[in-house]
């Protein structure tokens, strides 16, 4: 028989209404809901392990910790039978569009991986639908079975209507209105424009000034030694784009906390091994320093969760104590949230999760109740799941292509030329560009064969102008077909590449009929296809269906033998990133911010 209570962060009284009943409960003047015995608490204040423990909980938060074999009264126990009882993992930074799930849907990930809380900036559905699509996925992260609070996201679009066209326009005053509204919302988002920070561009110190004025602390994202002063001069005060031991021993002596990304080692974001080098070479405190996990698909999710981060950090040489308190009170303390998470003080949240000698979860409790034992979820979390928040009509129509489509490939010229092209490199982040004379009076099939290329067009998607821009992608490694997303960072608009005009119109035609998704194409025929119909970001389903989707994705996209992942694809128009980019508008320099043509003719 399953809880009938509505199992949310909600579901835990303000610890203003509780005091009394905590007291007396601790105090052994009235009897808990639940005791865990049997443990050995990992204790974040101290960074020790405490031996022979229990746990008295009441009202889904603690009441007290005692030495084991404390209680003698009736309560229900749970023999822990000498297990590492932690507080539950908070992941300060990380995008729950990423995941291509709904928050309610995210939630199972995250609690099966021992992650209790999360912090996210939805800049992605920001993009598409503006501060709807905030609001929308803030009721939907109020309806799922896990603490989500929000960073407001600070640069819709990432950089201007001259270089990208997006859904959304996330000005000061509806920043300033989100903070407002929603108590949940507490932080700003990533600064992404760092060079216009950094220069003192008006709009960006105004969205700045939005967060700070009602005392919000301001995320970062910058990239280059060159920046860090201006940038913590403008009030950022946290960034998880630390990729190397130097930039973040910068960071953390101008004030800023860090949140060092673990990625997948198959992706483009694992920059822990690098950026930690700050604390076991330089020997810096590690106490303004996080751990997080950014993006993940669901796939990903499941298998990398903060756990693994975690793991990675004492296997790179932290104390386990210490790792698990990045990865849990520092992210609690950096967001003002140590009173409620991130340790075993009384009156927290009774959010906890039950670890073996490797440090692997294996039982989570939420604000006191069980929703995982023993790696698997439990009848409570289930049911829970299975009532999602439904998003309204329009965030499952976002797919406006014009109509007709112009032209998926350019014009060959016929005179001499040089082309501006776009390299791809593993991990894929960065793209590199790359300028060679094009040779007169080839076709276009010659052309990409001898150098290595394939077409790459990014179409608006959002109902505007109807944009369409060319460019030409070197050493991606498409043998055939086409691949497709409409999860191009961070306009979101649709990025399609291809050897040839005909697949590239099939991926399109098969994301406009499902509102969205990412693709692969081969002889006319869709061969994978992970649909997102909810802003074209998100599936509707639960995770374990579309990480399933995702695999035969990731299977399909190696097959056409794409060289950089798909997720390092859809970063391909991010025009915030170094070193050249393609959105909507064109060829985008960056930190130059300036848009080239694909071909720039030569004298002959």
């Amino acid at each position: 028989m399953t809880d009938p209570t509505p199992l949310t962060r909600f579901s835990v009284a303000p610890l203003s209404r509780m005091t009394r009943q905590l007291a007396s409960v601790a105090g052994g003047r009235a009897e808990p809901d639940l005791v865990i015995t049997g443990v050995r608490i990992l204790s974040t204040y101290s960074e020790r392990m405490r031996p022979a423990s229990e746990v008295w909980i009441t009202g889904g938060r603690i009441a007290a910790v005692k030495p084991a074999g404390t209680y003698r009264g009736g309560a229900s126990r749970y023999d822990a039978e000498g297990g590492i009882l932690a507080p539950g993992l908070v992941d300060p930074h990380l995008h729950i569009e990423s995941s291509m799930v709904t928050a309610c849907a995210y939630a199972e990930a995250a609690l099966l991986n021992g992650t209790t809380t999360i912090v996210c900036d939805s800049h992605e559905i920001g993009n598409v639908l503006d501060a709807d699509g905030i609001a929308w996925m803030l009721e939907d992260a109020r309806a799922a079975p896990l603490n989500i609070y929000l960073t407001v996201p600070s640069t819709v679009p990432a950089t201007s209507p001259e270089l990208e066209s997006a859904g959304g326009d996330l000005t000061a005053d509806k920043i300033g209105a989100l903070f407002d509204a929603w108590p949940e919302a507490i932080g700003l988002g990533e600064k992404m424009d760092f060079v216009a920070v950094a220069e003192g561009d008006e709009r960006a110190h105004a969205i700045i000034a939005a967060a700070l004025q009602r005392g919000r602390p301001v995320s970062g994202h910058i990239y280059g030694l060159g920046f860090v002063s201006a940038y913590a001069a403008s009030g950022v005060t946290d960034t998880h784009e630390a990729i190397d031991r130097d930039i973040a021993d910068d960071l953390l002596e101008a004030g800023l906390w860090i949140y060092l990304r673990g990625g997948p080692p198959t992706t483009p974001w694992h920059s822990l091994p690098k950026a930690i080098g700050t604390i076991i070479e330089l020997g810096a405190a590690a106490k303004r320093v996080c751990v997080c996990t950014d993006d993940r698909d669901a796939q990903d999710l499941l298998a990398y969760g903060l756990d693994w981060v975690v793991r990675e950090a004492i296997r790179m040489g932290i104390p386990p104590e210490q790792a698990w308190s990045m990865g849990s009170l520092h992210p609690a303390t950096r967001y003002g949230l140590d009173g409620e998470i991130g340790g075993f003080g009384g009156g927290r949240r009774a959010d906890l999760v039950l670890l073996d000698d490797d440090f692997i979860p294996q039982t989570t409790w939420f604000g006191g109740r069980c929703v995982v034992e023993n790696r698997r979820i439990t009848p409570l979390l289930d049911a829970a799941l299975s009532r999602p928040y439904r998003y309204p009509a329009p965030a499952y129509a976002t797919m406006h292509l014009p109509q007709p489509l112009s032209a998926l490939v350019p014009v060959l010229p016929e005179g001499r030329c040089v082309v501006n092209a776009i390299r791809t490199t593993l991990p894929g982040i960065e793209l590199t560009h790359e300028r060679y004379s094009l040779t007169p009076g080839a076709d276009w099939a010659t052309t990409l064969r001898d150098n290595d290329l394939c077409f790459v067009t990014v179409i608006e998607r959002h109902g505007g102008a109807g944009n369409v821009a060319h460019g030409l992608l070197r050493a991606f490694g498409l043998k055939h077909g086409a691949v497709a997303s409409s999860v191009g960072h961070d306009s979101h608009n649709v990025i399609v590449a291809g050897l040839n005009e005909e697949d590239m119109r099939v991926a399109l035609d098969a994301l406009s009929a499902i509102q969205g998704g990412v693709c692969v194409v081969e002889d006319g025929q869709v061969t994978a296809m992970v649909p997102l119909p909810v802003a074209g970001l998100l599936s509707d389903k639960r995770i374990g269906i579309v990480a399933e989707e995702v695999r035969l994705l990731k299977k399909a996209w190696e097959r056409a033998g794409c060289t950089i992942p798909y997720m390092g694809f859809n970063l391909i128009p991010l025009s915030v990133i170094p070193e050249i980019r393609i959105t909507d508008k064109g060829l985008v320099l960056v930190p130059a911010m300036r848009i080239v043509p694909l071909f720039e003719p030569t004298e002959t």
